[in-house]
């Protein structure tokens, strides 16, 4: 474990009265304000973390904490619905809205976490004893990335089923012959097939047209993904029977996420390198393959053409909104958990600023090769481009897989999409795990240390979300799988997540102060426009497009066809509001716990806890300490210098 360095210089200002410190201490931390510190006088020393308080994990190099922060928000998301908002939304004018919003919401929140993190020290839930009233929004946070830990891993168990099934010779997705297709099953959608078989369709029931009448087809792609894949019931009221194939590849996936767990930073910190850099490999090999591929050009034509009037539809700019919040990862605790096991005067400002550009340029890279496989997939079946276009599953499952298996050595090249695939999500898996354990584990310091208590709470996290994952490996597990993804940890949860942030951090603790405690760690303030962002834009952004999602909610379907119960949407209203209900439920009561008048009580419970690691880092150098300087002379001033960024 590495010793935290002390920072070169005290950069306490910001009050008349010079340098300050946390007010006394204790092992759960530091109640109250700050209280100056007389010229000469000797500093309290700050406490030692002592039997039993092991001094807190950072990474072995600061490397690792990127690659893990590109591990976690680079996922999933950037790959499979990025490319298909830009496409529905104008194309290239889609980047107008969307880069607006990354300056405006993205990366003031994204910052904020991070920042956040690293100056409590403190994981999703004890980060905010900077305003111990709203601990609320750290039980949130962890509410969500709890349910998205749940149902994100049967993507991985999908998308590794897949990738077994890609060993072969023939795809099995790629056939009619096979025991699990129907007799409507058909390999073939091309015209010049329709325009041969006319006249004798009968006689080639694997071989016809959809516009024939009377005669319906259905994709072997789809047969593969529905009747084998899920093998799925006919709602959510009939689970069905477990899918053992299926069960076997959650368990699987669920001991490669404990395994990179269970150790901590230090063992995460090194598996991300792999994790997160091998999918852009890949992603070059399928881009050079795409765009050597007939119909590519036209793909990534309708990818990046630019549509001008969509930019007058309210839709296109609530569409990049949700996407920045999801593909920035914002809200889940995990960015807080991440940036707190950075050393206290890291430049956490640099690093939200080229987190952000890695995240974003992935998303628009990764929809060249997207569209130009499309595009391919597009031209060999003679149908419009908007015929084949998928996001989210439908992509990953039904889209894709149907264009590899008319590539030649298509086993490869499905083989190396589903690895892409697997590696994508798995590290955006384990580091949400990492971020919930170290959220749990904030929460019994001291006594309750042990051991392996790191190993025996991964072991927990991970078994708990195995068994609720159990209802996602039945027949109606699809139906499951979709109340979690639509509800839990939807743009709502998220949206209102990142509101009371903003709030909480500008208008309870202040902008103000924040930014003084910002420029403590990396030696100078932000560019103002991190403060205004917080304490006005990004909140109202941020309830605009909650808002809208309010007013135009509808209720949730399975392929259109199938709509669920009332009491379906019952669970999926639970699930959400089992986090929002977090924040003014925890406010409501501490309150009426609290004594004294409003006033008194507000005081009181907004008053900051500060953390032993405070008193290092705080405390002045010895030649602040000089008798020739008194605490009122502007000599004992540190002035911090603001960016020009």
């Amino acid at each position: 474990m590495e010793k935290q360095g002390r920072p070169d210089s005290c950069i306490l200002a910001g009050e008349d009265l010079g340098c300050f410190i946390p007010n006394g201490h204790s092992a759960a931390g530091v109640h109250g304000g700050l209280m100056p510190l007389t010229a000469g006088a000797a500093p309290p020393a700050p406490p030692a973390p002592g039997p039993g308080y092991p001094e807190r994990e950072t990474w072995t190099r600061q490397m690792d904490f990127i690659m893990s922060c590109v591990g976690f928000a680079v996922g999933l998301g950037n790959v499979w619905r990025f490319p298909y908002l830009c496409y529905k939304n104008g194309g290239g004018v889609f980047l107008i809205p969307y880069m607006l919003i990354v300056f405006v919401g993205g990366i003031p929140i994204f910052f904020l976490e991070i920042a956040l993190g690293q100056f409590m020290k403190a994981g999703s839930i004890n980060v905010w004893n900077i305003a111990p009233l709203f601990k609320g929004l750290g039980y949130a946070s962890m509410v969500i990335v709890f349910f998205c830990n749940t149902y994100y891993i049967m993507v991985l168990a999908w998308g590794f089923y897949y990738l077994i099934r890609s060993f072969s010779s023939t795809l099995p997705w790629a056939t009619c012959d096979n025991p699990w297709n129907t007799p409507l099953c058909i390999e073939s959608f091309r015209p010049q097939d329709c325009n041969n078989t006319v006249g004798n369709a009968t006689s080639a029931p694997n071989v016809t047209c959809p516009g024939l009448d009377g005669l319906e087809g259905r994709s072997p792609i789809i047969e593969f993904w529905e009747n084998k894949v899920l093998d799925i019931s006919d709602g959510l009221d009939q689970p069905g029977k477990l899918n053992w194939e299926l069960l076997l590849c959650l368990v699987a996936v669920w001991i490669m996420v404990y395994f990179c767990v269970w150790k901590g930073v230090k063992s995460t910190g090194k598996i991300v390198y792999f994790t997160a850099t091998f999918p852009y490999v890949v992603l070059i090999i399928l881009l050079v393959r795409g765009v050597t591929l007939p119909g590519a050009y036209a793909g990534i034509m309708y990818y990046i053409k630019p549509d001008w009037s969509k930019l007058m539809e309210a839709q296109v700019w609530i569409d990049a909104g949700t996407q920045i919040f999801f593909s920035y990862a914002i809200g889940l605790g995990a960015l807080t958990a991440l940036g707190s096991y950075n050393r206290f005067n890291n430049d956490c400002y640099k690093d939200a600023f080229m987190l952000a550009l890695i995240n974003s340029g992935t998303s628009f890279f990764a929809g060249f090769v997207v569209f130009s496989i499309l595009g391919f997939m597009a031209a060999e079946q003679g149908v419009d481009i908007s015929q084949v276009a998928e996001s989210g599953p439908g992509l990953a499952f039904i889209a894709y897989p149907k264009a590899v298996s008319l590539m030649p050595v298509a086993p490869v090249w499905a083989a190396l999409f589903f690895f892409m695939l697997l590696l994508l999500g798995l590290d955006s898996q384990f580091v949400g795990v990492e971020g919930f354990v170290t959220g749990i584990l904030d929460l019994f310091p001291g006594r309750q240390y042990h051991r392996y208590r790191r190993e025996i709470a991964v072991a927990i996290c991970c078994l708990l979300c195995f068994i609720i994952d159990l209802s996602m490996v039945t027949q109606g597990g699809m139906y499951v799988f979709q109340l979690f993804d639509y509800y839990s940890a939807s743009g709502m949860t998220l949206l209102w997540q990142a509101f009371w942030e903003c709030i909480v951090v500008a208008w309870v603790y202040g902008a103000d102060r924040f930014m003084d405690d910002v420029a403590r760690m990396i030696g100078y303030r932000p560019f103002p426009w991190m403060k205004w962002c917080w304490s006005c834009i990004t909140p109202c952004v941020c309830m605009g497009i909650f808002l809208f999602h309010l007013v135009n909610y509808k209720p949730l379907t399975y392929n259109t066809d199938y709509v669920y119960p009332w009491w379906g949407e019952v669970v999926g209203w639970c699930l959400a509001l089992s986090s929002m209900l977090c924040i003014p439920v925890s406010v409501l009561y501490k309150m009426f716990r609290a004594k004294g008048t409003f006033k008194e009580r507000w005081a009181q419970l907004t008053r900051p806890v500060w953390g032993p690691h405070h008193l290092e880092y705080m405390v002045p150098d010895a030649d602040l300490k000089s008798p020739a300087l008194s605490p009122g002379t502007e000599d004992n001033k540190v002035i911090i210098f603001e960016s020009v960024m």
